[in-house]
């Protein structure tokens, strides 16, 4: 299992959200000393599968695969033991797929791990897209709670399945960390430093929103890869990151 992060650096996930390789790789060259994790999604994988893995892997950079696996236990059971065994240590399914999957998920990468002698897996559950907002889960999911219980509730299967931690935004992500504790992983997708757009994204935070809001991790893609000078860009989150360090150490 990752640890938590020791620097505001190791809090960075970089979103590859590019469909070339090359372009990737261009990415994690400029960038591998600015960001703790490189995260892969659909687009590279569906165009280069594990050789967009392997591609961190020649250049020491550490991935995080954002897989999202939902499905009926068994498949993804067997999704989750195939990356295990091909090295990949840090990734994440539903909750929403339910408390027989995720326990499944959990048992099965742990069995998977010992088997190939290795350290077992960091398993997340993602609560609810940050695409989705209120009206979303009402109107066409059905659901009567509002998100910050709707995710808390999601939260709780994880834990008590084995899951690691969750993805949920900084809004939700504090009656998470004061209800499941110091050792729970929150990783929260959709950061946007103030001087950014919030693109197709609803539900979003700053850094600071995040870190006073005990997220353990963040998720940056357009505001860094898509800037004029990317280095500045993920320089300047850092610094947002490390200002709010001192803020909370000082409460």
């Amino acid at each position: 299992m990752i640890e938590k992060p020791k620097s505001a650096k190791d809090r960075i996930i970089l979103a590859l959200d590019v469909d070339n390789l090359k372009e990737a790789e261009d990415l994690v060259k400029e960038l591998k000393d600015y960001v703790g994790y490189f995260k892969i999604g659909l687009p590279l994988i569906v165009n280069y599968g594990y050789e967009a893995f392997r591609l961190l892997e020649e250049h020491g950079a550490k991935c995080y695969y954002d897989c999202k696996f939902h499905d009926i236990p068994h498949t993804v059971q067997q999704a989750c033991i195939n990356l295990v065994k091909n090295g990949i240590s840090f990734f994440n399914v539903h909750i929403q797929g339910g408390s027989k999957m995720t326990s499944s998920v959990v048992k099965a990468s742990k069995a998977a791990a010992k088997a190939y002698g290795i350290e077992p897996p960091t398993i997340l559950g993602v609560t609810l897209l940050s695409s989705f907002g209120q009206k979303t889960l009402t109107t066409e999911l059905c659901v009567d709670k509002n998100i910050e219980d709707f995710v808390l509730q999601l939260a709780k299967v994880a834990k008590e399945t084995g899951l690691d931690g969750v993805v949920a935004s900084a809004e939700e992500a504090r009656r998470i960390r004061k209800e499941l504790g110091e050792d729970f992983i929150i990783l929260c997708p959709a950061i946007r430093p103030t001087w950014a757009s919030v693109n197709d994204q609803v539900r979003v935070d700053t850094p600071r929103d995040a870190i006073l809001s005990g997220v353990d991790y963040m998720v940056i893609g357009r505001p860094i890869t898509t800037a004029e000078d990317r280095v500045t860009a993920a320089k300047l989150v850092i610094d947002e990151i490390e200002t709010a360090l001192d803020d909370l150490n000082q409460r």
